[in-house]
């Protein structure tokens, strides 16, 4: 006996149509959802980090969501294939969603991070630019895959694209850029206090890329390293006693 009578919804976040018989078709159909793995990611990083960068860019995701929403009951715009998906098409959210991450990400790996050094400048450019082109890539495959399999046309799925980097571009220039190059403007003294209020003090919110370059990823390694090399010693030590 079932606990519901009446009708039945079904949950559209993880229900992707595809062709069962195209290996390519279900590739795609996994790939799109890569904005719902995303912002699993973005709630694991932000508890553990507790970046400011992290906080914003999840933030300003969370509003894109939003600002799709809206815009796709402002326009009203059929999608493709009137089977697949709930809502209007018009701009595509995945694509939206990619093009927002992507921009943000690549603004800031280019702006203010910088990977380990190998001790070779060439190979370490090469490694910046295969990023690029992966987090590229990645958007365009997801972007492709709405196209692909009918859940929108090229041009609700170019807009989404358009749309979400001009947002990426946008909180990121005024989040994190322009409070950096000018720490005294209006919004770097937004961006103090929003580190030094008591709750996000209580919080132990930071901004680790405003200290290193690598929001101090190789300090807390070379500390990490420091102790275990100190314990095992300290275990050497009382296993001779010990004999």
């Amino acid at each position: 006996m079932t606990r519901f009578d009446g009708p039945r919804a079904s949950l559209d976040l993880t229900h992707v149509m595809y062709d069962d018989g195209s290996m390519f078709s279900m590739a795609l159909a996994l790939i799109t959802l890569s904005p719902i793995l995303l912002m699993a990611s973005y709630a694991s990083l932000a508890v553990q980090t507790r970046e400011y960068l992290i906080l914003v860019m999840w933030v300003g995701q969370l509003f894109g969501e939003g600002f799709n929403l809206v815009l796709k009951n402002i326009v009203k715009q059929a999608r493709p294939n009137h089977d697949l998906g709930d809502g209007y098409g018009f701009p595509s959210s995945h694509s939206q969603y990619m093009g927002y991450f992507a921009t943000f990400l690549i603004c800031h790996l280019y702006f203010r991070h910088r990977f380990s050094t190998t001790g070779y400048k060439t190979v370490d450019q090469l490694w910046r630019v295969a990023v690029y082109s992966a987090l590229l890539a990645w958007t365009g495959l997801v972007a492709y895959s709405r196209y692909y399999l009918g859940y929108h046309n090229a041009n609700q799925v170019f807009w989404g694209l358009g749309i979400g980097s001009a947002l990426g571009l946008t909180v990121y220039a005024l989040c994190q850029h322009i409070p950096g190059l000018y720490p005294n403007s209006l919004l770097g003294q937004i961006k103090l206090w929003v580190l030094s209020n008591p709750l996000c003090t209580w919080l132990h919110i930071r901004d680790g890329w405003d200290i290193w370059p690598d929001a101090g990823r190789e300090v807390d390694w070379l500390r990490w390293r420091s102790e275990w090399e100190k314990k095992q010693q300290d275990r050497g030590a009382f296993a001779k006693r010990k004999d």
